[in-house]
């Protein structure tokens, strides 16, 4: 069962809290201070290991109190996360926006602490492209304007006032092209409208449809009819419609804005309007919501709604059960799907990546393991297709991978590249790396802070079972995962003999043995996989014979 917890000022959760923590210590607990429906809720309830604590978004005390027992947090943009709040979020790993935007919300202070950041783009597209069609038929036909004067009892007050204009024939320009952009032109092409698009990271390549026309930012100002924005919430789009842009768009531009309420300067807006120079706006985000101050609310030829693009029943069924399942899924380390502070491309298969990444932590682990002084860089090489496309995500698990044995569970997928940087350690990509031959290697060295050097490399077995094939010189093949006795001995009759016998005496039991050399008669380096580790004094000893140059234990989970 969830806990509601109701909307209430002197709401006390000092006491409640700490219980539910009690009462519930091995299930994640998800904070959910949104609407979510009860599909999605029960779903959550459904969920073996998942429990639900439920509280209004109005009450940030509440929700404060409650992030101090919760392990993800399920919210709109009307709760603002930042770096005070996440102080009492102890156990926080996820937070989860329902929606595409991410305004309020501290990315960079939650990516410190180590928290996932995800939301659900695209998911509204639907919703939102239909509602920037109202709006701008709204606009164009002077609706509100004309439902007023009838509701006031005058059926033509002045039918020349009341004269609309069509969209067939005229011209839109779309500012953003994603999801909601493309969504809005193919709509507006079946009006018969000539379309305009405007994204810097779009190319003539990635267009759907011909009939939409790619064009810089001044050159769509100065043709369009309408102007839509659907650009998401970044330091480049901030207020990308202020004073002098408005002034380069056609006198009777109709300007919409449903992204988000920053794109666009309202003051400026509200004058232009005023002015004569702008011929409508319509608006559905502002930059302070509730706009208790916005210049635009009961402007002549202003239509305003309450941020209502994507609140269709259908959208809020797709959004609430995709939001809950990507949390789930993270919780439980299953997938990353729709993750804004973690090295994953959208639509990358997470369950075919896990493998590699699991391989590149793992590489990580043993050169900490065999570094005899600190690491200062790392260089990394990744050949074949199947990594070709991983390079971050790689970088990041190995990375983990180094640091964990170090700080332990502070470190992981989210912060490891930030805590590397605080640490001073040195990360590129190279080529040339003296490794074997495979058609998809992981490999990684470090220069330690005495100067000297350590390769190593790891592939797949069967797409799945990570494997060591290499330590600088010496060719291997080995799991690394369990107990694992890694020895430097001298190429010469007997070693293995020797430390078989060794182990044995120290009632040892071996799981796998594997020996590689660089040259007969030289150095070999070992790798035994044992069922427990050799005790501290048996281990010394081990090390103390003439045939060893050195011996560690690893332990890998």
């Amino acid at each position: 069962m969830s806990e509601i917890l109701t909307d209430h000022t002197t709401l006390d959760t000092s006491e409640l809290l700490p219980a539910m923590a009690a009462d519930k210590p091995d299930k994640f607990k998800i904070l959910v201070a949104t609407d979510l429906t009860d599909e999605s809720i029960a779903f959550i309830e459904e969920c073996e290991g998942c429990h639900v604590l439920r509280l209004p978004p109005t009450n940030l005390t509440a929700i404060r109190d409650g992030l101090m027992i919760a392990h993800a947090l399920i919210a709109r943009d009307d709760v603002p996360v930042d770096a005070a709040l996440l102080e009492h979020a102890k156990y926080l790993r996820v937070i989860a926006r329902v929606g595409a935007g991410l305004n309020h919300l501290d990315v960079d202070a939650a990516t410190e602490r180590g928290i996932i950041v995800m939301h659900t783009p695209g998911t509204n597209a639907i919703a939102a492209a239909e509602h920037t069609l109202t709006l701008m038929l709204a606009l164009s036909r002077k609706l509100v304007a004309v439902h007023d004067s009838l509701k006031d009892g005058w059926w033509l007050l002045d039918r020349k006032r009341q004269a609309g204009v069509q969209l067939h024939g005229k011209t839109l320009g779309i500012i953003g092209f994603g999801k909601v952009g493309r969504g809005v032109a193919k709509r507006c092409l079946a009006f018969g409208m000539t379309v305009l698009a405007y994204d810097p990271y779009i190319s003539e390549e990635q267009l759907d449809d011909e009939r939409v026309l790619l064009v810089g930012f001044d050159e769509l100002l100065q043709r369009s009819d309408y102007i839509s924005l659907h650009v998401a919430a970044t330091r480049e789009t901030e207020r990308i419609i202020d004073a002098d842009v408005i002034q380069q768009m056609k006198p009777g531009t109709r300007l919409i804005n449903t992204a988000y309420g920053g794109a666009v300067d309202e003051d400026a807006l509200a004058q232009a309007v005023k002015d004569g120079h702008l011929a409508g706006v319509a608006v559905d985000v502002f930059s302070e919501e509730p706009p208790y101050n916005s210049p635009l609310i009961g402007l002549d030829n202003v239509i305003h709604t309450p941020h209502i693009g994507d609140n269709t029943v259908e959208a809020a069924q797709d959004l609430s059960i995709q939001i809950v399942r990507q949390v789930i899924d993270a919780l439980h380390g299953k997938d990353y799907r729709n993750v804004v502070n973690m090295p994953f491309l959208p639509g990358v298969d997470f369950g075919r990546v896990q493998p590699y990444l699991i391989l590149a932590e793992r590489i990580g682990m043993l050169q900490h393991a065999l570094a005899h002084n600190p690491i200062r860089r790392v260089a990394v090489e990744y050949r074949g297709e199947e990594v070709a496309g991983l390079v971050k995500p790689l970088t990041v698990a190995l990375l983990k991978g180094l640091l964990t044995p170090i700080l332990g569970a502070k470190v992981n997928y989210i912060n490891a590249p930030l805590i590397a940087h605080e640490r001073g350690l040195q990360v590129t990509q190279t080529k040339g790396l003296k490794t074997g031959s495979y058609t998809n290697l992981v490999s990684c060295e470090v220069r330690r802070e005495d100067g000297s050097e350590l390769v190593m490399a790891g592939t797949l077995f069967d797409q799945s079972e990570p494997r060591i094939v290499q330590i600088d010189e010496y060719r291997m093949d080995f799991v690394p995962e369990g107990h694992l006795l890694i020895a430097g001995s001298y190429d010469k009759p007997g070693v293995i003999g020797r430390v078989g016998t060794f182990l044995a005496e120290n009632d040892i039991n071996v799981a796998s043995w594997r020996t590689g050399r660089a040259t007969p008669g030289g150095h070999t380096l070992t790798v035994i996989t044992l069922d427990h580790f050799l005790p501290d004094d048996a281990l010394e000893t081990l090390r103390q014979q003439d045939f060893i140059r050195h011996a560690i234990q690893v332990e890998i989970q």
